[in-house]
Order: structure tokens, then C-alpha cells, then sequence
């Protein structure tokens, strides 16, 4: 009888299960900002993915430099086609995983939000 007043004292002080504040005020309290951490991995995603195409031109680029400067070298050739191909397929695959991660994180934002939007955070 005495535990089960305890219990009930304890669930009327529980939280509402929409907040969305995910402690954003203890990082404030202890110097670490405001920014919620969502938008901070997206962030990252996004960087690491721009350097990531950036790397993949570059192979693009010494393919094409390498088949320019072949002299009709057939042996060049072939391996400037193997970079401008490794260079195409890099790409392709940078491009899918952004759009998964975009996906991925614009589906984590709309279920932990109480408003049920995206919230307008993309990687």
C-alpha cells in the first residue's frame, strides 16, 4: 500500500513524452552551446561528403590529365579510363549515401520532434 503510493507520486511528476528539448540547456549551463546535436551530425555529414566529391574530381581529373599526356600510349590510356571510371563510380556512391543520409536524418528529426516536421535540418 505504501509502495504504491510512492509510485503513483512518481509518475504525476514524469515528463510529457513530446518534449523536444534533449537537454539543450545543460550544454548551455556548461559552455557547449546551444546547438542541438542533430544538426551538428548533419554538419559533419555534410562536410565529410563535400570533401569526399571533392577527392572524387580530383581522381576524375588526373584520369583526364593522364589520357591527355598518354601520347597515344594505349597502356596510359587504359589506366587514365580506369581512373576516370573509379573516379564515376565514387561519385555515384557519394551521391547515394548523401541522399540516404538526408533521408535518414530528416525521418530521425520528424519522429523525435513533438511538431512531427522536419525541422528543415539536412545533412
Amino acid at each position: 500500500m505504501l509502495f504504491s503510493g510512492v509510485m503513483t507520486a512518481g509518475l504525476a511528476g514524469a515528463q510529457p513524452l513530446g518534449t523536444s528539448d534533449l537537454g539543450i540547456e545543460y550544454g548551455e549551463a556548461t559552455g557547449l552551446g546551444s546547438t542541438d546535436i542533430r544538426v551538428t551530425i548533419a554538419r559533419i555529414i555534410r562536410v565529410a561528403m563535400g570533401l569526399l566529391g571533392i577527392i572524387a574530381v580530383v581522381i576524375i581529373l588526373i584520369g583526364g590529365f593522364t589520357w591527355m599526356t598518354a601520347g597515344g600510349n594505349e597502356e596510359k590510356v587504359g589506366e587514365a579510363k580506369k581512373w576516370i571510371f573509379s573516379g564515376i563510380i565514387g561519385l555515384a556512391i557519394i551521391l547515394s549515401a548523401y541522399a540516404i543520409a538526408t533521408f535518414v536524418i530528416t525521418q530521425l528529426v520528424s519522429a523525435t520532434t513533438s511538431g512531427g516536421g522536419g525541422g528543415g535540418i539536412t545533412p
